[in-house]
């Protein structure tokens, strides 16, 4: 089980969110990514002022080991400045289900 992450990334639209998405496992950098068809909204501080933007969220199955290159694709694949990248270890999960992220990630 360990080395699995999952990793949030907002994004501005679905049509980013579905791009990224599909990069990410067609390059092997995720096993999964889920696009949460219902908006998001997000309250924030950006550039000294609160911003709140409506944004779609994408839930990112992967391994630490792909970690620096998924991050990589998705700032230079990003609309945004500074994308949230939010990575978050999984301490517990279905074997089978985790061995499936680690079959899936990383080859090809």
């Amino acid at each position: 089980m360990k080395g699995k992450l999952v990793v949030m990334v907002t994004c501005a639209n679905r049509r980013e969110a579905g791009r990224i998405a599909r990069a990410l496992v067609e390059e092997r950098l995720a096993a999964c990514v889920n696009i949460h068809q219902g908006a998001v909204v997000s309250v924030y501080r950006w550039k000294g002022k609160v911003e709140r933007a409506r944004e779609v969220l994408l839930t990112i199955k992967t391994t630490e080991g792909a970690f620096s290159r998924l991050e990589r694709r998705v700032k230079a694949s990003h609309t945004y400045e500074t994308p949230e990248i939010i990575a978050v270890p999984v301490v517990a999960g279905s074997r089978d289900y985790l061995n499936w992220i680690g079959r899936s990630v990383g080859r090809g």
